[in-house]
């Protein structure tokens, strides 16, 4: 079993900064591929960004590319998702997720979840 939980969520205006955390219990996150959704209201949750094992390989979605990075320091069983010069339409509750297999755009594919934390962009 995987315990996934997210921190570093706030309110901040448009074009700042916010880093999100995900830390992970047990001795094996660094066999997880790791990945950041985000579901705002009345909306399905929705893939941002993926890192492979390693952390070699990231993967994202059209609308966070360029602003957002995803990096993950296995020795410190965290992933994170820096996010930059973001947006109001950025504004959701965003979840940490992991999975054993190579990353998947589909929430449903995604073994452990975390309770995810809220991030508010102001206009």
């Amino acid at each position: 079993q995987v315990q996934l939980v997210e921190s570093g969520g706030g309110l901040v205006q448009a074009g700042g900064s916010l880093k999100l955390f995900c830390t992970t219990s047990g001795r094996t996150f660094s066999r997880y591929t790791m990945a950041w959704f985000r579901q705002a209201p009345g909306k399905e949750r929705e893939f941002e960004a993926a890192i492979n094992l390693s952390g070699v390989s990231t993967y994202y979605a059209d609308s966070v590319k360029g602003r957002f990075t995803i990096s993950r320091d296995n020795a410190k069983n965290t992933v994170y998702l820096q996010m930059n010069s973001l947006k109001p339409e950025d504004t959701a509750l965003y979840f940490c997720a992991a999975r054993v297999l190579a990353y998947s755009l589909r929430p449903g594919d995604y073994d452990y979840w975390g309770q995810g934390t809220q991030v508010t962009v102001s206009s």
